[in-house]
C-alpha cells in the first residue's frame, strides 16, 4: 500500500504548517486563551481563506472534496500547533453529521456559510448520565403540529459557548437507553428557551453546558430520520475519532521532538543528559509509541469512511486504544525527562500532555475502546 502523499496533499500539508509556524506561536496562543472567546477570530478567517473550513465537504455544496487523508493532514498539523479554534466541533464533528445526514437543501444552505467562516456549529450529544454511550439520551423532542418541542440538558458541548447553531440529539420515542427513537435537530443557539454556560476545559479549549426548555423548532430543523438518528451520529463520531487520533499524533510528535532537544541541551555533571543511556532508552520508547500511534491512525483514517459500520467501529476503536496508551507513555516520559520545568505553565510540553489526555477521554478512553474491540471479536474478525 502506498502511504506517500500526492502533490496536492503535500501542498496542503506545507500550507497549513507554514500558516501555523508564522502565526501560531506559543505566547500568542496563550494570549488568545486569556481573552474572549478563548480563541482567535483572525485565525478562523485565515482557515477560511486557506479553504480548510470547506475541506471535507462536497464541491456540489461549496466544499473542497477533501477526503480522510486531507483531514488527517490538517488535524495532525493542528495537534502540533495546539490549535484551540472550533475546527473540530464545526468542520469535523458537526460537519460529519451534515455530510451524512442533511438534506440537499440543508447542505446548500449551511455548507457555504461554514466554508466562509460565518457559521460555527457544535454537537450537543453528551448528557450527565450518558458517559460514552451515544444511545443514552434523556433529552426529549415531542411532536407539536409540524414542528417539535425540545426539553433537556446537554453537557461538555465542545465549543458550545461560541456556536451559532447546535446539532442536538433528542429522544422522539422509546426509553432512555433504546437505540431507536433518537432524532437529530438543528437548533439556533440564541432561540428562546436555550441557555448556555461556557467554560474553559483542562486543555485550554472551550465547552458549554446547554439547557433546552420548551425550545420550538420547525420541520426543517430535522436532520435525517427523526427516529433513526443514532447510526448517523455514530458514523460522524467514528470519523471524528479518527481525526482526533491524527491530532494526537501531531501532539505526540511535538512532545517527542521537544524532549529530544531538551536532552541535547540540558547538562548534568558537565555533559548533556542525553548522553546517559537510560535516558536514551526512554527516548527510544517514546519514538516507538509515537510510531505505533501513527500507524494505527493511518489505519483508522483509511477505514473511517467505510460504509461497513462494524469494520469502521473496530478500526477506530483499535486506533483509540493505541492513542490512549501512547499518549500516557509519551506524555509521562516527556514530563519525567524535562524534570520540574515540564510541569510549568510556561513550557509547552505540559500543555501537549494535557491535550493528549483530554483526547484520550473524548468519545471513550482506551479502556472503553479496548472493550469495544473485544466485544467485536478482535480487530480482525475471524
Amino acid at each position: 500500500m502506498d502511504f506517500d502523499l500526492n502533490d496536492e496533499q503535500r501542498l496542503l500539508k506545507e500550507s497549513v504548517e507554514r500558516l501555523l509556524a508564522d502565526r501560531y506561536d506559543f505566547e500568542t496562543r496563550n494570549t488568545w486563551l486569556g481573552g474572549e472567546p478563548g480563541w482567535s477570530a483572525d485565525m478562523w478567517g485565515q482557515y477560511a481563506d486557506l479553504g480548510l473550513l470547506a475541506l471535507p465537504f462536497s464541491s456540489d455544496h461549496g466544499g473542497m472534496d477533501g477526503g480522510p487523508v486531507e483531514t488527517m493532514i490538517v488535524m495532525e498539523a493542528f495537534g502540533k500547533g495546539l490549535v484551540v479554534e472550533p475546527y473540530f466541533s464545526t468542520v469535523i464533528l458537526s460537519g460529519g453529521v451534515l455530510r451524512h445526514g442533511a438534506s440537499e437543501g440543508q447542505k446548500a444552505h449551511l455548507v457555504p456559510q461554514i466554508a466562509e467562516g460565518g457559521l460555527k456549529l457544535a454537537l450537543a450529544q453528551t448528557e450527565r448520565q450518558s458517559r460514552y454511550d451515544l444511545f443514552d439520551v434523556a433529552t426529549s423532542a415531542r411532536a407539536d403540529g409540524e414542528g417539535w418541542v425540545i426539553d433537556g440538558a446537554k453537557g461538555v458541548v465542545l465549543h458550545g459557548d461560541s456556536a451559532d447553531r447546535l446539532i442536538v440529539t433528542a429522544r422522539t420515542a422509546g426509553d432512555r437507553r433504546d437505540t431507536d427513537g433518537i432524532g437529530v435537530f438543528l437548533v439556533d443557539a440564541s432561540a428562546p428557551g436555550v441557555s448556555r454556560r461556557g467554560y474553559r476545559t483542562q486543555d485550554g479549549h472551550r465547552a458549554a453546558d446547554v439547557m433546552f426548555e420548551n425550545v420550538r423548532v420547525g420541520p426543517e430543523a430535522v436532520i435525517g430520520d427523526p427516529e433513526g438518528g443514532l447510526p448517523l451520529v455514530a458514523r460522524a463520531v467514528d470519523e471524528a475519532i479518527a481525526a482526533l487520533c491524527a491530532e494526537a499524533v501531531g501532539g505526540l510528535d511535538e512532545m517527542y521532538q521537544l524532549t529530544v532537544e531538551y536532552l541535547k541541551m540540558r547538562k548534568q555533571f558537565g555533559v548533556p543528559i542525553g548522553d546517559f543511556q537510560v535516558l536514551q532508552h526512554a527516548a527510544a520508547d517514546m519514538f516507538i509509541d509515537l510510531e505505533q500511534a501513527r500507524s494505527m491512525t493511518m489505519f483508522a483514517t483509511v477505514m473511517a469512511h467505510s460504509d461497513d459500520a462494524q469494520a469502521r467501529r473496530r478500526a477506530v476503536s483499535a486506533a483509540k486504544v493505541q492513542i490512549g496508551r501512547s499518549a500516557m507513555s509519551v506524555g509521562q516520559n516527556a514530563i519525567q525527562l524535562h524534570g520540574g520545568v515540564g510541569m510549568t505553565m510556561e513550557f509547552k510540553v505540559g500543555h501537549y500532555f494535557k491535550r493528549a489526555t483530554m483526547i484520550d477521554a473524548t468519545f471513550g478512553n482506551a479502556a472503553y475502546h479496548l472493550a469495544r474491540v473485544a466485544d467485536a471479536g478482535s480487530l480482525i474478525a475471524a
